[in-house]
């Protein structure tokens, strides 16, 4: 099994990789944003002499993020800090139209122990605040708990002694998903997965068919009793079972309407085996509203005409399927909170 990004920060393991391997690298954060612009407010990435982690929309505006951070990599001392306002259509003739401010800062080896603590919180699924001291001298970083944060940003404040301070909130990853099987179609869901913002779970007994290599935020795990990681998912998980046995399907889909606080069950085959589930289902004592949440066939999201049976195709409609629904359910928190 592997267990090695659970936090789901883009840019935090590549930051202490960077320190480890190079001593220093920037981050760049996306401060604030007026009108259009690529990517939202908290958006970061890592750009090291060698290579770049994360993306804050691509396009000039990175080119510029780029070149910036590794100008002042090149430095003989570390500048402080800084900010950089682009208008994106002015400056860099991107059609967005709007303004992007950046907050670039050089993190060396000594900066390792708030990148440490950062991580530590975040292992332990608590929110955090990175607080920059924009310019001028003294302490740059302090990371702080936040624990009551929903939703990751930045913003621009003014501290009691009139320092400009970005102040970063980062929250962990609560996009779960469990993938149960290393098939054809489990392996292709797996690629796809690994380009989200999630934290996966890629279940299956055979130790031997899973690749040598997967995406940062995919821990594999081998097991014999796969049943067992539906009891200790997370709350709101999504499940996805693409299984290579029918009967391995159905112990799980039990096993997951047993417990009922998943946010999407996904099943993968034709809507004649989604009726023999049923049938089994409901005479095992399962309720008809329960095993009416079943997503089977999957892959067939509102609006979207998907027929392809091709393994990449199915993993691209389960992906879009399952965010989908995620933004619906974000979309509704911020109701809420607007509303409170």
């Amino acid at each position: 099994m592997t267990d090695r990004n659970p936090c789901i920060v883009p840019w935090l393991e590549p930051l202490a990789d960077a320190l480890a391997r190079d001593r220093q690298a920037v981050l760049a954060v996306i401060a604030s944003v007026q009108g259009s612009a690529p990517r939202e407010p908290g958006t970061a990435m890592v750009i090291s002499r060698e290579g770049c982690h994360g993306s804050i929309g691509g396009g000039h505006l990175e080119f510029e993020a780029i070149r910036l951070a590794r100008d002042a990599l090149l430095q003989p001392s570390a500048p402080a800090p800084w900010l950089a306002r682009f208008p994106l259509a002015a400056r860099l003739g991107q059609c967005c139209g709007g303004v992007a401010t950046l907050a670039f800062a050089v993190i060396a080896a000594p900066d390792r122990a708030w990148v440490d603590t950062a991580a530590q919180y975040m292992h332990e699924g608590t929110a955090l605040q990175l607080v920059t001291r924009i310019g001028g001298s003294g302490q740059r970083h302090c990371v702080e708990r936040n624990p009551d944060a929903v939703e990751g940003d930045a913003v621009l404040a003014q501290s009691a002694d009139g320092a400009t301070l970005l102040v970063h909130t980062v929250v962990p990853s609560d996009f779960h998903v469990l993938l149960f099987g290393n098939g054809h179609v489990g392996r292709a869901l797996a690629q796809v997965l690994g380009a989200l913002p999630a934290r996966v779970r890629w279940i299956d007994a055979r130790e031997e068919d899973f690749p040598a290599q997967v995406a940062g935020n995919v821990d594999i795990v081998a097991t014999d009793i796969p049943e067992a990681e539906l009891r200790v998912a997370a709350s709101g998980a999504f499940v996805i079972v693409t299984t290579h046995d029918h009967a391995l399907d159905l112990a799980l889909i039990e096993a997951a309407l047993a417990r009922d606080d998943w946010r999407y069950l996904g099943l993968i085959g034709s809507a004649s085996k989604r009726n023999q589930f049923e049938k089994r289902l409901l005479a095992r004592g399962f309720a008809p509203q329960q095993v009416a949440r079943i997503t089977c066939p999957i892959g067939r999201p509102p609006g979207l005409a998907i027929r392809s049976k091709a393994p990449g195709a199915i993993a691209v409609a389960v992906a879009a399927e399952i965010l989908a629904l995620r933004e619906e359910r974000h979309v509704h928190a911020s109701t809420l909170t607007a509303d409170a």
